[in-house]
Parts: C-alpha cells; sequence; structure tokens
C-alpha cells in the first residue's frame, strides 16, 4: 500500500464535489485546498472538519476529532483510511434549462391552447459544504454540473411551468407579447426556486429566463394570429368593419 504524503485536486471548473480516491494517509500527510476550495473530512460516515483554502499538515492539533477515531499507531506512520472531498465554491456562471417539451398554456384572450417553450441560465455557488455533501452528493464519487440540473430539472420545469401559466391566466398576458414580461419573470422564479437549492446547500446568485418560443408553424399559433389579424382590421375600421368585409366578399365574386 502506498503511503499518500500530498493530497491535492485541480480538476476542471463544472466539478462541485470530488473524493479522494485513495485512503493510506498518515500523520503528517499535506492536503493543499486551492482558493475557491474546501475539503471535508470523513471517517466512519461522520463529517469531521472543513479546511479552507492553504497548505494543511495532518496532526492532531488540526483535527482532534480524528485522533479519537483512528487508532494512532506509536510512530504515527502507520496508514489510516478516511474520505476526503474536495468542494468547489467558485460561482458556476453555466447552468443552462429548457422545456423538453414544449408546454401546452391556454392564451387567456381567445382561449386557444398555445404550446410554448421556454429557455434560461442560472448561476449557482456551494455555500454550505457539509450540507451539500451530505444531502445531496452522497457517496458519489464526482458531482458535477450536470448531475445538478439532473437532480433539479423536475423542481425547475415544475415551477417555471406553474409560474408562467398562472401570469399568463391571471394577468391576461398574450402569449405573443410575452417576451416583454422576461425580466419580471426571472426575478419571481428566482425567489420561488432558491429555497429549494437552499435546502441542500447551494445558493442561487443569477436566474435568467431569457425566450419563451412559440412555434410559428403550430396549427394553433396559425389561428391565433388569424384572430388577432381579424381583430386589429376590426379595430382600424370600427363600425364599417362590416361594409369592408362585404366589399372584399364583392370584389373576390367579380375577379
Amino acid at each position: 500500500m502506498n503511503i499518500i504524503d500530498r493530497i491535492k485536486y485541480d480538476g476542471p471548473s463544472d466539478v462541485f464535489a470530488w473524493r479522494w480516491p485513495h485512503d493510506s494517509l498518515v500523520w503528517g500527510t499535506q492536503v493543499i485546498v486551492n482558493q475557491a476550495q474546501e475539503a471535508l473530512f470523513f471517517k466512519n460516515g461522520q463529517a469531521l472538519v472543513l479546511l479552507g483554502p492553504g497548505r494543511h499538515t495532518l496532526k492532531t492539533a488540526n483535527i482532534p476529532l480524528l485522533e479519537h477515531i483512528v487508532n494512532l499507531p506509536f510512530d504515527n506512520q502507520t496508514p489510516f483510511s478516511a474520505e476526503i472531498y474536495y468542494i468547489n465554491k467558485a460561482v458556476n456562471m453555466d447552468m443552462k434549462w429548457g422545456t423538453r417539451e414544449p408546454i401546452p398554456i391556454l392564451e387567456p384572450i381567445y382561449n386557444v391552447f398555445v404550446p410554448v417553450r421556454a429557455f434560461g441560465q442560472f448561476a449557482i455557488q456551494i455555500k454550505d459544504a457539509k450540507k451539500f455533501i451530505t444531502s445531496l452528493v452522497g457517496t458519489v464519487d464526482e458531482f458535477d454540473q450536470q448531475k445538478v440540473l439532473d437532480y433539479f430539472r423536475g423542481h425547475l420545469m415544475t415551477r417555471i411551468k406553474d409560474y408562467i401559466a398562472e401570469k399568463v391566466i391571471k394577468d391576461k398576458i398574450s402569449l405573443l407579447h410575452i417576451s416583454v414580461y422576461l425580466n419580471e419573470f426571472s426575478e419571481a422564479l428566482e425567489q420561488d426556486i432558491k429555497d429549494e437549492f437552499e435546502r441542500f446547500g447551494i445558493e442561487i446568485i443569477n436566474f435568467y429566463l431569457s425566450s419563451i418560443n412559440i412555434p410559428e408553424d403550430d396549427v394553433s399559433v396559425i389561428k391565433l394570429k388569424e384572430m388577432l389579424a381579424k381583430k386589429a382590421e376590426y379595430d382600424l375600421y370600427g363600425q364599417d368593419y362590416d361594409k369592408v368585409k362585404m366589399f372584399d366578399v364583392a370584389e373576390k365574386a367579380v375577379c
């Protein structure tokens, strides 16, 4: 068994948690923690100590709890096992999300169901490393950006879908003009979903609803646009609308 006397992690920025794969530690082993990192020690499933950035030497003065759990040999050189997790504390700005399938939402003005797709991006930061590891990461060797997105996808999609549908109906917002509400929706959704992330030691820094798309070739969208065109024509001609339509019919008959 090779004795490990120096531990360090220089992994990719999209990895939030990484477990040191070896267990041959001795007193005197140096643990290097980079800026924007923390290292969390586990022994027998118990979180013992959290180390911040810097160079740390394993010794009883630094980790007294570990001394009581490990049976120390007389020369302090016999290897012992302990789990060490490195946690990335840097802000990750590249958390992209999007609805996989269109969301059918009732257009409140014309009572037509219109398929809507939403896309956006948010940034997160691990604020409570111990809570993050114990409540979400568990015994996984590596927990990256994709695992975070996969875990929270269901919650995100449910809240986003419910919020957009509720606002459209309650405030009678036309789906064809919904893009002007993106900033308002983004701020409200950030407040709505942040508590679920905080339960796992994660803070949402920014949440953006960057686009709400409506497929132009969808039958319901075409029907909705036809209704809006007729309404615009009526608003233009007012009481003479019926006369204009009658003249149009007559002109087509002549042609």
